[in-house]
């Protein structure tokens, strides 16, 4: 990989990074209701790229599901299970992903397991085990569950990606923004009263906080994504975005606060690992599968 590239795609991870700490800033310290806060986010993203809406693919349900499993159903639920759990442990907990998308596409698109990847799905469950543990056992923390739900929201979406042919990228997050902008809206009417007041009373802060993750996040870093897996092989593109969790990790620990010990470090490093031989084990379709889940729409 040219050094020019490497230098974008560790910039693109930092950006997600960056972005998952600013998403539990706006949800927890700012108090804006994470629901209207995905829906804020989809509205801009569909503004933005309405031109993009067609050609668009058929059929046209499965598409509709798909954008919507990726967009608002994935963010919507990371965005409650955020609020209730630290950054640092919910990008572990998002690594289970990789092995449900794998699981999913044995049962769907007829992909083989060996051995090896049987392995990492293994190593991927401990470690979210083991971030999830506490000496009274497994804690069953309502926002790492939400968490969970985001991933497999995500991996779904995936599989029907997979089975949508002629797919644009800009199509595909025109659709995200429009198919998940009304149902996060109407969500967010019914079960966050008073949600505008309280983004208007975060400020500056939470505009800021809404055009990065609108217009840096989503376009700009997607931009990148979609350039550099043009480039290369998905499976290199899958392996080095693992820099996101760890990043988000070092800035959630660094600037917010999260706790770090022990059991954090080797769930952190048996479920990455276990991700890891998943990607480098996989063909390159199941690697670009994995790539598209782990990438931030």
């Amino acid at each position: 990989m040219a050094p020019r590239d490497f230098g974008l795609l560790m910039a693109m991870c930092l950006v997600w990074a960056v972005n998952n700490i600013v998403s539990k800033y706006v949800v927890s310290i700012l108090d804006v209701p994470p629901l209207f806060y995905a829906a804020a986010r989809f509205a801009i993203l569909a503004a933005l790229l309405i031109p993009f809406l067609r050609p668009a693919p058929r059929p046209l349900w499965r598409l509709m599901l798909a954008a919507f499993l990726m967009g608002g159903g994935n963010f919507g639920l990371m965005f409650v299970g955020l609020k209730y759990s630290t950054p640092s442990a919910a990008a572990v907990v998002f690594q289970l992903g990789m092995p449900i998308t794998l699981l999913l596409s044995v049962a769907f698109l007829g992909e083989r397991i060996r051995w090896r990847r049987a392995l990492g799905v293994a190593l991927t469950f401990a470690g979210v085990l083991t971030v999830m543990w506490n000496p009274d056992g497994v804690a069953l923390s309502t926002g790492l569950l939400l968490v969970a739900g985001a991933t497999l929201m995500s991996s779904v979406g995936v599989i029907l990606t997979k089975q949508i042919e002629g797919m644009r990228p800009l199509t595909f997050q025109a659709w995200v923004g429009i198919t998940s902008v009304v149902p996060m809206a109407a969500l967010s009417l019914i079960l966050e009263p008073g949600q505008v007041e309280a983004a208007l009373g975060a400020g500056w802060t939470f505009w800021a906080a809404l055009l990065f993750s609108a217009l840096i996040v989503s376009l700009g870093a997607h931009t990148a994504y979609v350039m550099l897996l043009q480039r290369y092989e998905a499976n290199l593109i899958s392996a080095l975005i693992l820099v996101t969790p760890l990043a988000t990790i070092a800035l959630g620990v660094a600037l917010l606060g999260d706790p770090f010990g022990p059991r954090m470090a080797i769930g952190g490093l048996l479920a990455l690992a276990g991700v890891l031989i998943i990607v480098l084990r996989g063909n390159r379709m199941m690697a670009l599968l994995l790539a598209m889940r782990n990438r931030d729409s």
